[in-house]
């Protein structure tokens, strides 16, 4: 019995380990951050849990979505919107994440309250 419960205990610890390693985005001690450390946003008009964007076409070109693969699911504080366009999107918190087309390296924060609409995500 002892040796089972010591497999599982394992088993779903790495389980875990491996959720956490396929996050979406993670923080850079500041703020959150996609994979390839570049600043994440959301957008006040996404209601949040609505399951959708509000930003599409024009706003999607400055605004690009962090784009989730099709067979994409929720895990801890990520979830998955589907845009109008039909391909999905990672969110947070059921906020859609985004980054911004003038963010050109790392650890750039250009569209931070860009038209008090857009703001960084703090990362908690």
């Amino acid at each position: 019995m002892k040796k089972t419960l010591l497999i599982a205990t394992l088993l779903l610890t790495a389980a875990g380990s491996a959720a956490a390693a396929d996050a979406p985005a993670t923080s850079n001690g500041q703020f959150l951050v996609d994979k390839a450390g570049m600043t994440l946003y959301t957008f006040d008009k996404d209601a949040a849990n609505s399951g959708k964007s509000a930003c599409n076409g024009e706003c999607a070109e400055y605004w690009p979505p962090l784009k989730a693969g099709e067979y994409a699911a929720a895990m801890g504080k990520f979830s998955v919107v589907k845009r109008a366009d039909g391909s999905k999107q990672w969110a947070y918190e059921g906020k859609p994440l985004y980054h911004y087309q003038a963010d050109a390296k790392p650890g750039d924060h250009n569209g931070n309250n860009v038209k008090h609409l857009w703001h960084i995500v703090k990362y908690h």
